[in-house]
């Protein structure tokens, strides 16, 4: 009695099936590369309607700079604001003082890492928004009222980082990226170059937030010692001492308010 083979089943159908996926990517490619094209005769015929007016241009690709190196900067900036965050904001520290406090009370996985990073961002918007009103002042503003070029506004930007970099940064830390770099030694901290005050700065929050981390283990860690003392001495050996000092711990680090001890804490260290 002969066998059924489906028609999917067989050679012509499998290639079939395997070309549909490949079909529909190439449409959607397609329609994405008709929908930048209208956007890019939007741009260009609303740029024409500004000139034809007599008045400036809907878009401005001049201020001294064209328009793809502008759009190169913009992305850029984009790409490297991760990186900036880490490196140029209170941001290390603050996640390195939580990542300490949740290992020092027993919760590997709680608070979440997503809750810890949003906490660490949030902070580090609040300390750093003074600088972010000088910079808008100096920088900002004056860019969208035309007055300087996107790179003025960068250069202007970087006065406020550099005074808050330095004003945290440690002076050995300082002296080492000035003897890495060949530089002569400055008469103020203000002539040093960005490519030293950065990785000064961020060294020295890694170091302030370990001391303020191997502190907060301290409290704990006599919990750990007291508990496993005791249950080693009424002979509860198979229990583990994690079991109840974790518990104690949380118990104690409630009881005495200790997020706002420690978000206060940090917060004090930046004044």
């Amino acid at each position: 009695m002969g066998v059924h083979v489906p028609g999917a089943l067989t050679g012509a159908g499998h290639h079939h099936r395997v070309a549909e996926p490949q079909q529909a990517g190439a449409q959607r490619l397609g329609r994405l590369g008709r929908r930048l094209e209208q956007v890019l005769h939007l741009v260009l015929e609303l740029r024409a309607a500004g000139l034809a007016a007599g008045g400036p241009a809907l878009i401005h690709i001049d201020r001294g700079v064209s328009l793809p190196w502008t759009v190169l900067l913009v992305l850029s900036v984009l790409t490297l604001l991760p990186a900036i965050l880490l490196a140029m904001t209170p941001f290390v520290r603050i996640l390195i003082v939580f990542s300490f406090l949740r290992q020092a009370i027993g919760t590997t996985s709680t608070p979440s890492n997503q809750t810890l990073v949003g906490l660490a961002l949030i902070l580090t918007y609040f300390v750093m928004a003074p600088v972010g009103v000088v910079i808008q002042k100096q920088a900002l503003v004056p860019l969208e009222d035309g007055k300087i070029t996107p790179w003025a506004a960068v250069e202007r930007s970087a006065g406020p980082m550099k005074q808050f970099m330095l004003h945290y940064a440690r002076e050995s830390d300082l002296g080492l990226f000035v003897n890495l770099a060949h530089l002569p030694r400055p008469k103020s901290p203000g002539d040093l170059p960005m490519r030293v005050v950065v990785p000064a700065y961020l060294l020295s929050e890694l170091k302030t937030g370990f001391q303020i981390g191997a502190v907060l283990f301290l409290p704990f860690l006599v919990i750990d010692m007291v508990v496993a003392s005791v249950t080693t001495s009424i002979g509860m050996m198979q229990l583990p001492p994690v079991v109840i000092s974790t518990p104690l711990k949380i118990l104690l680090f409630v009881s005495v308010n200790g997020w706002g001890l420690v978000v206060g804490s940090l917060l004090n260290s930046f004044n």
